[in-house]
């Protein structure tokens, strides 16, 4: 009766699942972890290490998260899991912006209120309540992530001790005299009746009119009627795209660089135009002959007058720099109520400036006849009066790129009103010049940030909104002065601090401030400020009232890191705050990530219907994988995400968790305080082994430190799959499972495999924060680690003891080679029938006498290395398969002699030599004696 030796085999044992079933196992790793406030214990175990900040900025609470949320945590994540492992005490404290007119029109929307008909107090506690209900839901959403951080004291921007440090920044400014108030033109939204920023518009593409209007010249100054012979006929043509402008429009601007011409067209009538688009002007109108009687400088048409083609009233010819030749005629439309350019070259003139449109859209006085309408309904009005006293040169319908709102996504205009500004040109040569002294990952940031700057004159900071913080200014009833100073700054601080912004809105002035506080005019009686600041006020100045009031904070702060719409939002407010208070950036590293799009590359929206909820993932796959899914993409990029690169994430998340789980069961008897074995005792491919552990984590921490994540996934996905999977622990199998359980050469591989996963699960820690802590509960440890969580560990080096020499690399290389090379052969013996599985192979190598030497060295480790039964390596030429990686070397396969061991399958002639056990071989038998 034959004996089972399947019992004497060491077959892996484990009780780590091959199938992770992420979305019910990591709800349960959460709750260990808030049970064991693994943030806080992080916290105090890295105390003394060098602080390393990333300051979060903050999004909006006013719904559930999206996938860019998810994304933007879930990096943020990565590196202050990193560093807490790397040797810094990296604090995280999460906020949220919790201002503004995102959170009105949504809780508008939830309530049902009518904001006509509930007081100021019920409103703001209304958007006050629903604020605070998102952060909760968001809160528990991000930590659902597997996101670490100070969740039970998060910021956020309504809290009173924000909104003092809010006003203190604004006092600060103000006494450096860059806050003032201007009639200036402003990006307006009617449908929200409230001024914004730049960083609240975004561009669409929508169809309009392109029209060319004719303005008869009435006074030329003499200049034109001699070429002429008079000015019955002679008319400036303005092009607009927007045509309800035109009665606000005052003057037409032309550069006084360029050449006009004086276009004659078969009518008669003759065209003031830029010499340089004449042609494209006459095409626009249809007209095929023309003929040019004369031409003019800018300079030359200055202070001219013409008639206004529907309005009573002149448009009077101005010169500045402003115009350009890249579309219409060089005779530019100027408005000064409707453009930043029209107010300016109108302010140098001192023309007066009109605003024929009020706050909510509707055309007023100045309108003329078409006052009381949509400003948008005027224009088929306005472009029949064109037609009908012959002023309309030309129409076109085109499609341009138009300035909507980024919250109600409606078109808006830009109208002069008085605002509340900060001036940027008194800080922008400053704030580029810290710039220069950022790390932008990437690098382009700079250029985009510098450039933004630059380009910019002043920043908006009033709203008209009422859920947000006050402008703390007080106005003299009596002259109309502003009053802002230390004292009513210190003031309405203090009383934030107390009693938060709602207080501002409950009290009167006279409540606010001391009775003995006057203006310079002598009067005691003041009305506050009713507009509030711009939410990019709000969270620019987190850096103070987050960073430098808590406690474990330092500015500037290491890294800020957000979406690439942030150089025009937080970046931008947190730097020109700071530069202005304190003469620095706020932030030494600027880190920006692309959007979200899908296989198509479109953006991700619900009216498209191609978004992917970040909890269709986690009930689908677990957070693990959505994880995985921000490491593996280059995030400095636009990020594609589809159901089907899910799937293939999820299985290259299993090649992963199948590595650890084949070494986890083969470690099952390893004690690694009294089975290990010196580095020095280990045979040669284990220290390969070791060596590729070495490489990759070199390999690993440059790509952690240098925030390309990325690099990290590949590497680690490389190394399971080619270097473990496909070789390694392939070839060590029949070690493992074979050889004397407690012999020198199997616990030489388990010595190995714990090495490798003990440093693997740490690097892998920060991205599969779930399947880390998994393996790390599973697997044996040794003296030093911190067995509670992965997380507290120290995050691996490369080690130099575990580096080849050149002379050793290269061999590994040729071998490793070599090795594919047999494969093919055996694959091709496979196809042709010499032999079934591999074992069944006898090889025979013909190598040059070199090869043939470096080959023959291997001895036994040769055929294991291949995993056939028999290899030998003959000096000289022979048939074979010809090696793809070495000239002149043949492989010859053919079938085993000898008969197959019944333990470890191999073909052995030492198979019946041992006759207590006939059907093993002499290791085996040697083995289970």
């Amino acid at each position: 009766m034959s004996q089972d030796y399947n019992q004497t085999i060491n077959l892996p044992k484990t009780d780590f699942p091959m199938r992770a079933g992420l979305p019910k196992r990591e709800p349960d790793f959460l709750a260990g972890w808030e049970k064991d406030d693994l943030y806080q214990t992080l916290m105090q175990k890295n105390e003394g290490k060098p602080l390393f900040v990333l300051h979060d900025g903050p999004p909006y609470a006013n719904g559930n998260l999206h996938m860019g949320h998810a994304l933007n945590k879930i990096l943020k994540d990565f590196i202050v899991r990193y560093k807490s492992m790397a040797g810094f005490q990296a604090p995280y404290i999460p906020g949220w912006d919790t201002h503004g007119l995102p959170i009105e029109r949504q809780a508008i929307k939830a309530y049902g209120m009518d904001r006509d008909k509930v007081s100021t107090a019920e409103f703001r506690s209304k958007c006050e309540e629903f604020a605070q209900a998102h952060v909760d839901t968001q809160r528990t959403q991000f930590k659902r992530l597997g996101v670490i951080g100070e969740w039970d004291r998060p910021y956020l921007t309504l809290t009173h001790d924000y909104e003092a440090s809010q006003i203190e920044i604004f006092g600060e400014m103000a006494k450096k005299g860059y806050i003032y108030k201007g009639l200036k033109p402003v990006y307006w939204c009617p449908h929200d009746e409230t001024a914004l920023a730049e960083a609240e518009i975004e561009y669409q593409d929508e169809p309009c009119s392109s029209i060319y209007v004719k303005f008869h010249v009435t006074d030329d100054k003499g200049k034109i009627s001699p070429i002429t012979g008079g000015l019955d006929h002679v008319y400036f043509v303005i092009w607009t795209t927007t045509t309800w402008t035109l009665p606000g429009n005052l003057a037409i601007s032309v550069n006084p660089a360029f050449a006009y011409d004086l276009v004659k067209v078969p009518s008669g009538d003759i065209y003031v135009l830029a010499k340089e688009l004449a042609a494209a002007v006459m095409k626009a109108a249809g007209i095929d002959s023309y003929e040019v009687v004369g031409t003019l400088m800018g300079s030359d048409l200055e202070m001219m007058r013409t008639k206004h083609p529907v309005m009573d009233r002149e448009s009077v010819i101005l010169c500045g720099d402003h115009v350009t030749l890249d579309a219409g005629t060089g005779c530019v439309h100027t408005a000064p109520g409707f453009g930043a350019d029209d107010f300016v070259v109108c302010q140098k003139y001192d023309i007066p400036i009109i605003v024929p449109v009020d706050g909510r859209g509707i055309t007023t006085k100045d309108a003329g006849k078409y006052a009381g309408m949509y400003y948008e309904k005027s224009t088929p009005v306005i472009l029949e009066d064109l037609k009908a006293c012959h002023a309309l040169l030309a129409i076109e319908n085109i499609v341009h790129s138009y300035p909507h709102c980024w919250r109600c996504k409606n078109p808006i205009i830009f109208r002069a009103t008085e605002q509340w500004f900060c001036s940027i040109d008194a800080l922008k040569d400053d704030a580029v010049k810290a710039c220069a002294g950022i790390k932008w990952i990437p690098a382009w940031g700079e250029e985009r940030m510098t450039s933004m700057i630059r380009e910019r004159s002043d920043w908006c900071i009033s709203r008209q909104r009422v859920w947000g913080v006050p402008i703390p200014i007080f106005t003299c009833k009596k002259c109309g002065k502003p009053l802002v100073s230390e004292q009513t700054i210190r003031l309405v601080a203090d009383l934030f601090r107390e009693k938060g912004s709602n207080a501002w809105f409950e009290l009167d002035a006279s409540e606010i401030l001391p009775a003995d506080v006057t203006c310079e005019c002598g009067s005691h009686e003041f009305e506050k400020e009713t507009d509030t600041m711009d939410v990019w006020f709000d969270s620019g100045s987190s850096w103070r009232a987050v960073i430098e009031n808590r406690e474990g904070q330092q500015t500037p702060v290491d890294v800020y890191l957000e979406g690439n719409d942030q150089y025009r939002g937080w970046f931008q407010s947190s730097m020109l705050t700071s530069i202005a208070t304190q003469g620095k950036a706020p932030y030494k590293t600027v880190i920006t990530h692309g959007m979200i799009v899908d296989e198509e590359r479109q953006k991700m929206s619900k009216s498209l219907g191609n978004g992917i909820a970040p909890d269709d993932i986690l009930n689908q796959y677990g957070a693990d994988v959505m994880r995985l899914w921000v490491a593996s993409a280059d995030y400095r990029q636009d990020m594609r995400i589809s159901k089907d690169m899910l799937k293939h994430l999820s299985q290259n998340y299993l090649k992963i968790r199948n590595t650890a789980r084949y070494i986890l069961g083969n470690l099952s008897d390893f004690d690694p305080a009294k089975d290990q074995i010196a580095y020095a005792d280990m045979p040669e491919l284990d220290k390969w082994a070791l060596m590729k552990l070495s490489e990759l984590t070199a390999k690993v921490r440059a790509g952690y430190d240098a925030y390309e994540f990325h690099t990290v996934f590949h590497a680690i996905h490389n190394f399971c799959v080619v270097d473990m999977s496909n070789f390694y622990l392939d070839v060590i199998k029949d070690r493992l499972y074979c050889d004397d359980t407690t012999g020198l050469s199997r616990r030489s591989a388990q010595t190995a495999m714990y090495l490798i996963l003990n440093a693997l699960v740490r690097m892998l820690s920060p991205i599969l924060c779930f399947t880390a802590d998994e393996i790390w509960q599973a697997m044996p440890h040794g003296e030093g680690d911190d067995t509670r969580n992965v997380a507290y560990n120290d995050m691996p080096s490369a080690c130099d003891a575990y580096t080849f020499d050149e002379a050793g690399m290269a061999k590994w290389s040729k071998l490793t080679a070599f090795r594919d090379d047999v494969n093919k052969a055996l694959e091709g013996a496979r196809n042709e029938k010499v032999i079934g599985k591999p074992l069944e192979a006898s090889v025979t190598i013909y190598a040059s006498e070199e090869d043939a030497k470096m080959l023959s060295g291997c001895g036994q480790e040769l055929a294991d290395l291949c995993i056939v039964s028999e290899l030998k390596v003959v000096s000289g030429e022979g048939e074979g398969m010809a090696s793809e990686y070495f000239p002149g070397l043949t492989i010859a396969v053919q079938r085993a002699a000898g008969e197959k061991c019944l333990r470890c399958w191999k073909q052995s002639h030492s198979v019946g030599t041992d006759a207590k056990h006939p059907a093993l071989c002499a290791r085996c038998a040697q083995v289970v004696g």
